[in-house]
């Protein structure tokens, strides 16, 4: 049954939760943009475009805003219960910290059951969208802006320079157009005027040229006897391919194989295929070197009734003819030689597969990690925003980019130890983990035991004593 306490808590919760939510979902999503500015500008993205790319991004930014969230919302709501005394005034009545810490645990609970279905289902989707489209963009060309009195290259076989534009941004003074066909001569149109617009199919750019000269010369490469025409005109039609310029949508299957499309279930059935592999390479490892070290098959025999007089001495040196000890150096060093390139092709790819296992192993773990995040940083901002005892956006804020720059680092630096093979996934996938709780634990006890842990005042008074101390 909901008591009156528990709907105040969750009420004085629920409104910093949305707020801090959607801040967060907005500085990771402009964290992106700034990332990706320069592949972004100038494309001639169209604003449909623009908003499904802002979609799939807040989509694959929301398992890391809920932890964000979760803690700033924390330090404010129990800070405000706090600063107006009203957590004072709970305790009075008996009521532990614990007790009406228990509602925001439980939905806490619930938002992380949220984020790890978001990052088993809904993510893996969205992150597949988003490479797919974010390739796509990279790999489109500028869009079609052509500048005063610069040399304008981006359509393909052609080199066009406007010597001015007027305000209606299609009327263009003193055009000269290069055509780059890789023949004796590039071609060249100069004219004084034209005009300037794009077919409304927008595949085609038209140039119509008034007063103006074609210059073209004709005949065979390093000849002397070319032919070179000049054609004057009043009015010229020329026609740019735009085709170019558009955006390909590629196959989002070329993407799907990545460790980050991939559920729970798919990340262990590649796991476990790339294991039953590496069983089929060592078998293949063993018959590749049997079948070039043939003795091996018969060494212990051969051992067994080696010539007693070769006891204690090289083989190959023992060989009285010359001929025959070249023939057995050359065949012994040929056979080594393959055997070390075996081993070598077959080290590089064992290399290629555990690292394949690892970062299949980080996208399983970081499914579960950055759900139980949401638990343990909810158990770091509430007992800390009950002992600041302060609310809004100031000391919340500050307390909360500090513990939430210690769990982005921890994260970060396990993935980058399991990704060179210095921790494995289960360890290196958790540190943030691992250290968090403890904190958390501690925050907990010193909010229960009323602790005066980030309290000036009681510094301030220790200090004093300790002058004091000191001057004795």
């Amino acid at each position: 049954m909901i008591k009156k306490l528990d709907l105040l808590i969750l009420r004085a919760f629920i409104g910093p939760f949305i707020a801090t939510f959607m801040i967060s979902l907005f500085v990771l999503i402009m964290q992106f943009f700034w990332l990706y500015i320069d592949d972004l500008v100038g494309k001639g993205l169209d604003f449909r475009t623009l908003i499904y790319l802002i979609g799939v991004v807040a989509i694959t930014w929301v398992p890391l805003a809920l932890p964000l969230a979760l803690l700033i919302s924390s330090i404010m709501t129990f800070g405000n219960l706090g600063e107006t005394f009203e957590i004072v005034a709970i305790k009075s009545a008996g009521i532990p910290l614990l007790r009406f810490m228990r509602p925001l645990l439980i939905l806490t609970v619930f938002i992380s059951g949220f984020a790890f279905l978001c990052a088993n289902n809904i993510i893996p989707v969205a992150q597949l969208k988003f490479e797919t489209l974010k390739h796509d963009i990279i790999l489109k060309k500028p869009a079609f802006d052509i500048k005063e009195g610069v040399f304008y290259n981006k359509i393909d076989g052609y080199v066009l320079k406007i010597g001015k534009k007027e305000k209606d941004d299609s009327t263009i003074r003193n055009i000269v157009i290069f055509e780059k066909n890789s023949a004796l001569q590039d071609n060249i149109l100069i004219a004084e005027s034209g005009i300037m617009r794009v077919t409304a199919n927008t595949k085609f750019l038209e140039f119509i040229l008034h007063n103006g000269w074609r210059y073209q010369e004709k005949g065979l490469r390093y000849s002397h006897n070319t032919e070179f025409i000049r054609m004057g005109f009043k009015e010229y039609k020329k026609v740019f391919d735009l085709s170019s310029f558009t955006m390909n949508k590629s196959d989002a299957n070329a993407f799907k194989y990545d460790p980050k499309m991939l559920s729970i279930r798919q990340l262990n059935f590649t796991i476990d295929s790339i294991k039953r592999f590496e069983a089929i390479n060592a078998k293949r490892l063993n018959g590749d070197i049997n079948s070039d070290l043939t003795f091996t098959k018969i060494s212990d025999s051969a051992w067994k009734h080696f010539d007693k007089k070769y006891a204690g001495k090289k083989y190959v040196a023992s060989v009285k003819s010359d001929s025959m000890r070249r023939v057995i150096s050359y065949r012994s060093l040929e056979k080594l030689r393959s055997v070390s390139n075996i081993l070598s092709s077959i080290e590089e790819e064992k290399k290629q597969k555990d690292k394949s296992i690892s970062l299949h192993g980080i996208e399983w773990h970081r499914k579960f990690t950055l759900s139980v995040a949401c638990i343990v940083l909810f158990l770091i901002g509430a007992p800390l925003g009950a002992i600041i005892r302060k609310g809004g956006l100031g000391t919340p804020l500050v307390f909360a980019v500090i513990f939430f720059v210690i769990f982005h680092l921890l994260n970060t630096f396990g993935e980058k130890f399991t990704k060179e093979g210095v921790l494995p996934p289960a360890i290196g996938m958790w540190i943030s983990t691992f250290v968090l709780i403890p904190i958390g634990a501690f925050l907990t006890y010193k909010a229960m035991k009323d602790s005066q842990l980030f309290n000036q005042e009681a510094y301030y008074r220790f200090f004093k004593r300790i002058k004091k101390l000191v001057k004795r």
